[in-house]
């Protein structure tokens, strides 16, 4: 027993020690013109818009996914400008149900 909570702590303790941060696809926020940013994910990405609302009076958010399951979360603003603010991958659409069918 004292062995396997020394071996838990030295394993925390390495954490603590030696932090190992992961490598983000977009390291910076990645911002365009929108005419522009929307060519790029479409052609480049090979994405299209699935998704949007409004956040604000000023702001839309997009979500722009591909047939491969990737997907892109833009912030869209009145200024003209385009910013990806989240990637990722695996996006699933869930069918809507009729509540009253169950």
């Amino acid at each position: 027993m004292t062995c396997s909570v020394f071996s838990r702590a030295f394993c925390l303790s390495m954490l603590l020690v030696a932090p190992v941060h992961a490598k983000s696809p977009i390291a910076e926020v990645i911002c365009e013109p929108t005419g522009r940013m929307h060519e790029k994910l479409s052609r480049q990405f090979g994405s299209q818009q699935t998704a949007s609302g409004i956040r604000g009076p000023e702001q839309i958010m997009e979500v722009w996914t591909s047939e491969r399951g990737d997907w892109t979360l833009v912030m869209t603003y009145a200024t003209g400008t385009s910013c990806i603010v989240a990637m990722g991958e695996n996006w699933n659409t869930h069918a809507k149900t009729d509540p009253a069918r169950g």
